[in-house]
């Protein structure tokens, strides 16, 4: 199992200095808007992966008239991970003592799932939403992908570097073209095979947790291109069109996954609460399949659980986090407005946050 029994944030937006003994269950996180509650949540999340699920931009993260920004935390099996976020100099990723160039080895041992207001984008939003929920997955499950996928990065900042020359070098594009098929076909088998083997998940899990019938319910794959065609052919079909653009027009990083209702778009069919438990029923999955796979649990962070949910559903919300034995991070304006004593058995532990202090 993972979890954390221990947080430190200092410097974190309007978190000047707080220390956190965390249930291996439930937290749950209240106080009044603009307290600092969510900035706990994202505490997590940057330590985890290095980003905000809030904003792109570092300055915002660091306390104003401080340089840097720290999280520390400690792991139910005795790990350390910590993490310094300086304005303006490279950051600085620690696991048990020892520097870390990138985030493989830390987003493996802390794999986390958001549940907040920006999680619509997996419905609402462009390709790139959808497909950081696929790679998520895909990331943890298939070891090989993540090396493929760096592969490919590098062969699209090449190709579009030559594609914006005044005279295209045909010989060193077409090294770089068959570089990017070798990889993208290793990426599109990773992601085809990871979504095999979520899709039925899906099904069985959004039926059971949420009483729904899912028969209607799919996730249609794009891989970025058309798989009819040799890739090879299609970017020398495609190249007036990427040296107009200066961009590659076709590979894996135009893939993307549709959700459906039937033949028609689940945002076009769904309420707001029912796509809120779509998202629930899709995030759920992909812990599920990555306990099964790897045995290890996700963390969720669930920011504000009431919006767009009626009790019923904050319960069966609720029951199937419990259930999962995933340590979970909850915010709420006041104690009381979610009532996680009246909705489960299992441990809970309550932090009161006022002006970015913990009180007691």
């Amino acid at each position: 199992m993972t979890a954390l029994t221990r947080l430190e944030v200092s410097k974190l937006r309007n978190l000047r200095e707080i220390r956190l003994d965390l249930s291996r269950q439930f937290n749950l996180v209240y106080g009044l808007n603009g307290s600092g509650k969510t900035s706990i949540l994202e505490s997590v999340n940057l330590l985890a992966t290095g980003k905000s699920f809030r904003s792109a931009l570092v300055d915002p993260l660091v306390m104003e008239g401080e340089s840097a920004a720290t999280v520390f935390a400690q792991t139910i099996d005795k790990k350390s991970i910590g993490l310094s976020r300086p304005r303006k100099q490279r950051h600085q990723l620690r696991l048990n003592g020892i520097n870390q160039s990138n985030w493989d080895e830390v987003a493996r041992e802390l794999p986390v799932q958001v549940l907040d207001a920006g999680a619509f984008q997996l419905l609402e939003g462009g390709p790139k939403a959808r497909r950081r929920f696929m790679d998520w997955g895909v990331f943890h499950v298939e070891p090989g992908f993540v090396a493929q996928w760096r592969r490919v990065r590098r062969c699209l900042a090449q190709r579009n570097r030559l594609l914006k020359q005044t005279r295209l070098p045909e010989s060193e594009i077409a090294v770089w073209d068959r570089e990017l098929c070798e990889a993208a076909a290793l990426v599109h088998q990773f992601r085809w095979s990871y979504l095999g083997q979520l899709l039925p998940l899906f099904q069985e899990t959004f039926s059971e947790v949420f009483k729904q019938s899912a028969e209607r319910l799919s996730i249609t794959y794009q891989c970025g291109w058309d798989e009819n065609i040799d890739l090879s052919e299609q970017l020398l079909r495609y190249r007036p069109m990427d040296v107009k653009y200066g961009s590659t027009q076709l590979g894996p990083h135009r893939a993307d996954i549709s959700l459906k209702i039937g033949s028609r778009k689940a945002i076009e069919v769904l309420s707001r609460g029912q796509q809120k438990l779509l998202i629930c029923a899709l995030k759920f999955t992909q812990g599920k399949l990555l306990a099964e796979s790897v045995n290890r649990k996700c963390t969720y962070l669930v920011d504000d659980l009431p919006a767009e949910l009626d009790t019923n559903n904050r319960r069966v919300v609720v029951d199937y986090l419990a259930e999962s034995g995933s340590q979970v991070f909850m915010t709420s304006v006041e104690s009381s407005a979610l009532d996680l004593r009246a909705m489960t058995t299992t441990e809970i532990a309550k932090f009161h946050v006022e002006r970015g202090i913990i009180k007691s």
